[in-house]
């Protein structure tokens, strides 16, 4: 099934009254001139149209058929060389680029969009220009000027890729004990050596050139992740005049055979003395990654929103047309010899839980990606530096809750389909396999969790939280006497004590059990999530309420359905993850190593 649609109606919502972003816009020089509510719309209506008609049709062989290799070679599936040809003919690829290279310089919250529309259609396409306009930003942050010139225009226009080289056979998310080394030449240049695996895009047939940014480590450098330096390794190295030269000593050894995603090719790359130029300065090539990690995060929690809200499209379509039993209150379809699946309640709540996490989360992400550009684009110092702090606490959220509720949501619309939900051809059981590396890749979600607790909570002692929390404080004080917000804030605040009073347990109980920060770390991120959520659905309601004489008062009206089922339904199960950090970890960790393996 490709019968995607954009949710516009809820962009447009989440833009111009949630989060008034005109408003936000106009106060940041480099964007004030560029962007008014009449292009934002025309933007998003021609990214609408461009992922129905021409990707989201597609996404269904690209799994079928799946990227294939040969003789260090990479094929994608069929359509997706005219479908990537649109896309760059649009400008899609330089949407968000510096304009000083050929971008159009436009903020995160509006791109944010356009991503999720393009991962909704079909997240295999989507992969492979997601990977440029990574490996672009990091370039743009941290490359000279000369580089910058060298590579940007092309990387934005979709004539050359990018990629990001991180990951070896034995170091995953230690990358501190990676072993690809670079060695430094006469002419400036760098010999890179080593095996770079899970490596998106890393060899392809839909661009001219592939510009890969590597991680190594130059000989002599310090241990562990402070000797880690940037690199970039064009598949084509450059004639003077900017034309492709040679191939480089860089080449795709085979590609991995995916439970999902499998029109997007996912490469091993071997690096044999290839010719590679430093990026910035030595040993701060981890540094320049992050730079690129934070968007890229909320790049996946998007992913995840984008695979969940086509799966409720096509689910909460096949619940009002597919007929099935009759309605526990009365026959509601006499003319047919069943109701649909829509009068059951179970089928009611798992299409609620979907919408509700996934409106939950596309406000979330335009929540996070409003204070990437504010960091980006603001000149107001103290705007900026709360801004940081958020993107650096909401970041791992962003990307593990986003993701762990997006599986949720597509195993939901597969359970809605019943027995053709497990067919192929009905699209369901694609979702769930293609949304499922969304909690794998770019730092698992176990990962993200600790680095919530450990490092923006616990490590600070709740520094970090101290700006979100007050920020939830005010809305809540602001509102507490609007009774027509009642069901919204009032569990608000509930959820925010309990919060409050959960993290400061765990900073206290650490001190003593050392691993009560990993034992807890999942739990507190979920619990952190549900917060967070209701936050959402809280301010959205603020603005759906009292739009009854309005002429689209349908979509305030099920807004305020939808946000009263989070709040009745879903939020409480935050007291869940709650008690099972209180228990702590002595049932974790009391159980020797040896029982773990039924043939010990």
């Amino acid at each position: 099934m490709s019968n995607y649609q954009a949710p516009m109606r809820d962009m447009q919502f989440l833009l111009h009254e949630v989060f008034n972003a005109e408003k936000l816009w106009s106060t940041m020089p480099a964007v004030a001139e560029l962007i008014d509510k009449d292009t934002v719309d025309a933007i998003l209506s021609e990214g609408a149209k461009l992922t129905a008609e021409a990707i989201a049709p597609l996404n269904r062989n690209s799994d079928e058929q799946g990227a294939t290799w040969a003789n260090g070679e990479v094929t994608t599936p069929d359509g997706f060389n005219k479908a990537y040809q649109l896309y760059c003919d649009g400008g899609w690829g330089a949407l968000s680029g510096d304009p000083e290279y050929g971008g159009m310089g436009m903020p995160k919250m509006l791109q944010s969009f356009v991503e999720e529309m393009t991962q909704s259609a079909s997240i295999s396409f989507a992969l492979y220009p997601m990977l440029t306009a990574g490996a672009s930003l990091a370039l743009s942050a941290h490359a000279s000027t000369e580089m910058k010139q060298t590579y940007l225009e092309n990387m934005y226009s979709g004539k050359w890729a990018g990629t990001m080289c991180l990951t070896e056979p034995h170091a995953g998310s230690d990358l501190g004990i990676m072993s690809a080394k670079a060695e430094a030449q006469d002419d400036g240049s760098f010999a890179l050596s080593g095996t770079k695996i899970f490596i998106t895009g890393g060899e392809q047939d839909l661009t001219e050139n592939i510009i890969h940014l590597v991680l190594a480590k130059i000989p002599g450098a310090p241990e562990g992740p402070r000797g880690i330096s940037m690199f970039v390794v064009p598949k084509f190295l450059l004639n003077d005049d900017g034309s492709l030269g040679v191939r480089n000593t860089v080449t795709c050894g085979s590609i991995e055979h995916k439970m999902g995603i499998k029109g997007s090719a996912t490469c091993v790359m071997n690096f044999d003395g290839a010719k590679g130029f430093l990026v910035g300065e030595e040993n701060k090539g981890l540094n320049y990654m992050f730079t690129m990690m934070n968007y890229e995060r909320l790049g996946m929690g998007i992913q995840g929103v984008g695979a969940a809200e086509t799966s409720y499209q096509q689910a909460a379509e096949y619940a009002i047309e597919r007929i099935q039993g009759r309605s526990a209150t009365g026959v509601k379809s006499a003319d047919k010899k069943a109701d649909s699946l829509i009068v059951h309640p179970d089928v009611r709540k798992m299409l609620l839980t979907m919408r509700a996490f996934n409106e939950g989360g596309r406000c979330f992400s335009t929540y996070v990606a409003k204070q990437l550009d504010i960091v980006k684009f603001s000149d107001n110092e103290n705007d900026i530096k709360q801004a940081e702090e958020l993107v650096a606490l909401l970041t791992p959220v962003a990307k593990a809750f986003m993701t762990d509720m997006a599986y949720e949501s597509c195993n939901l619309g597969q359970m809605v389909f019943g027995g053709h939900g497990y067919v192929r051809e009905w699209g369901q059981e694609q979702l769930v396999r293609d949304v499922r590396i969304a909690q794998i890749y770019e730092g698992t979600n176990g990962i993200q969790a600790l680095d919530l607790l450990g490092r923006k909570v616990v490590a600070n002692k709740g520094k970090f939280l101290d700006v979100y929390f007050a920020e939830i404080t005010s809305f809540i004080t602001q509102h507490n006497e609007n009774k027509a917000l009642n069901g919204f804030v009032q569990p608000l605040a509930t959820a925010l004590e309990k919060l409050k009073a959960i993290t400061e347990l765990i900073i206290a109980e650490q001190e003593q059990d050392k691993n009560m920060i990993g034992a807890s770390a999942t739990d507190y991120l979920a619990a952190f999530g549900l917060l967070s959520y209701a936050y959402m659905w809280a301010i959205m309601a603020e603005k759906s309420s009292g739009h009854s004489q309005q002429s689209d008062q349908d979509f305030y009206q099920a807004k305020l359905y939808v946000g009263e089922f989070f709040i009745e339904r879903l939020l409480p199960r935050i007291d869940g993850h709650i008690l099972a950090i209180e228990a702590g970890s002595k049932s974790l960790m009391t159980m020797p190593e040896s029982l773990f393996n039924y043939n010990h």
